[in-house]
This record gives structure tokens, sequence and C-alpha cells, in this order.
């Protein structure tokens, strides 16, 4: 007889390989955005240095990292701010989130389906939100939390800056 235990799940964070993972992410995003004819006009116009490391930050604390991009830099409020009012190209987010699956396989992310498929329903419904404060005279809101996505997709917001949520479990046959 088979007994299963119940284990608790990683945080797509913990399960992608940490903040060293999300960096290779964002700067295998940040240039494949650069290769692309469509995108590389915002994307070599920026304005921070560090553009990288935040995006970084902000991913790894979507995906059930520490919450540094919130601590550091104002949260999701500042990042939607970031991109308010830019105006936008009809398939600037399609172009974008398909750097971004292509950047998962430059990183080395890990190819399992669930993941990659996590990762690709983010980005879509990050991009979507993101377009929709386009237009010119679009405002943010201020003091908006980060987004937490975990296997299931968005998540409940919490209060709880100390770390990640748990992000349910799954059983393993012993």
């Amino acid at each position: 007889m088979r007994e299963t235990v119940a284990v608790a799940r990683p945080s797509m964070f913990e399960f992608a390989g940490g903040e060293p993972a999300f960096l290779a992410l964002a700067a295998a995003h940040h240039r494949r955005c650069l290769e692309d004819p469509e995108l590389n006009h915002p994307f070599s116009h920026l304005g921070n240095p560090q553009h990288v490391e935040r995006l970084a930050g902000y991913w790894a604390e979507v995906f059930g990292g520490p919450p540094r991009y919130s601590q550091s830099f104002g949260g999701h409020s500042s990042m939607l701010g970031i991109h308010a009012g830019q105006g936008a190209g009809e398939d600037l987010g399609a172009r974008f989130v398909a750097c971004f699956v292509q950047a998962a396989d430059d990183a080395g992310l890990p190819d399992h389906p669930d993941f990659r498929a996590g990762l690709r329903a983010y980005m879509e419904w990050a991009v979507g939100e993101v377009l929709s404060y386009s237009p010119p005279e679009a405002r943010v809101a201020a003091g908006l939390p980060v987004p937490r996505w975990g296997w299931n997709g968005l998540e409940e917001a919490s209060s709880d800056l100390d770390g990640p949520d748990d992000a349910g479990s799954f059983r393993i046959p012993t």
C-alpha cells in the first residue's frame, strides 16, 4: 500500500530559481525587446539605467518573491505610472508577450508546462492591464499593491509583505 504525503508546492518564484532566475529573465527579455523592430524604440530610450534589475525585482515579487520592489520603488502604482499615457501600437502587447515567452527559454527557466503556462498567462494579463493605461488621459491610482500570481493565476491581495503567499499543495506518492 502506498501512502501519500501532502507537500507544500513552491511558489513560482522558488520553482523558477529565485532572484537569479528573474534577473536572467529580465535581461533576456530586455535583449529580445531591443531586437524587435517595434519594441526597440521604447526599450532603447529607458530613463533608468537600473531598468533590468528593477524589472527583475518586480517580476520576482509578482511570482511570490520578497517585496523589494514595493518597498523600494512604490509598488504597482509606480510601475503603472511609468507606462501610463504613453500610447501603444496595435500589436505591441502581442510582441511583448512573445519576447517574454522566448526570454524564458533564453534564461533557462524550467520548461515544466504548468510553470510556462502560468508565466504566459500572467504576462498576457499584465500586458492587458498596462495597455489599459496607455491613453494620454490615463491616470493611475496611488497605493496599488503589486499583484501576486501563483500556479492558479491571480491571487487575492495580501497585506503580508514578509514573504511569499502559500501557493497550495500537491500530493507525492511515498
